[in-house]
């Protein structure tokens, strides 16, 4: 099971079902496909108009009567708050970090994502269940947000570190000797091109060391890198001879 199939994104006590609606369709956006309702107001919101392109996804949304049901089979609770005045009992993530907990938590077991009434949020028992709570940084003066643009800031950023997460893969990252051939080659390269100035040649070597290890390269470029400049210096050499 991919982790976005693990991640139940459960709204409590929703009261307008286009909010619901909308919630499903940010859910379609970035591929998620677990949609939990807790005693929605509107026992009509399968009909949603607001749910574009996501109407099999709201069709099939589970039902439950309390929070206890809708989250039991998930080993990581992460409910959401726009704090204001509200004493908290719980520890509080930015999304940035709270994200990439919750990515992390997908890994290895199933995890909901809770969003209150349109109206008061999430209540104190509903928090009750959580392991931690998550707000989105929004101004002070504006912290509250529409239900279904809440739901698709917090899909957005897991999907967003699921991509780079997919486009880390690849050549590993090159090691230190690897690193070191290629800062002697460009170090080579600039000595025979004169662009290292005579009795600077230690300063040059640090300058250039410290280069080479902030680009960052991976084994494959830092390979091809060293061969490049390889050929440099034996063009180099027979033009100097």
């Amino acid at each position: 099971m991919a982790a976005h199939d693990r991640l139940a994104v459960v709204l409590v006590a929703t009261r307008n079902p286009l909010n619901i609606g909308a919630a499903a369709r940010a859910m379609g956006n970035f591929g998620f496909a677990e949609l939990r309702v807790v005693a929605p107001y509107d026992a009509g919101f399968r009909e949603a108009r607001s749910a574009v392109g996501a109407s099999e996804l709201l069709e099939n949304a589970a039902e439950f009567s309390s929070v206890a049901e809708a989250v039991g089979d998930c080993s990581l609770v992460v409910g959401t708050t726009a704090v204001g005045t509200r004493e908290l009992l719980h520890p509080l993530k930015r999304l940035e970090e709270g994200g990439a907990l919750i990515r992390e938590g997908l890994e290895t077991g199933r995890a909901a994502l809770l969003f209150g009434s349109e109206k008061r949020g999430l209540s104190n028992d509903d928090l009750s269940h959580c392991h931690w709570l998550l707000r989105i940084p929004t101004l002070d003066s504006h912290r509250s947000m529409n239900l279904g643009q809440a739901v698709a800031v917090c899909l957005y950023e897991l999907a967003r570190l699921a991509e780079a997460a997919s486009c880390s893969g690849g050549p590993p990252m090159a090691e230190a000797e690897e690193l070191e051939r290629l800062t002697q080659a460009l170090f080579a390269a600039q000595r025979a091109s004169g662009y290292t100035k005579r009795g600077a040649e230690e300063s040059s070597l640090e300058k250039t060391r410290r280069l080479v290890r902030r680009m960052t390269l991976n084994s494959e470029d830092a390979q091809t890198w060293t061969g490049i400049l390889a050929r440099i210096n034996l063009r180099l050499k027979g033009t100097n001879r």
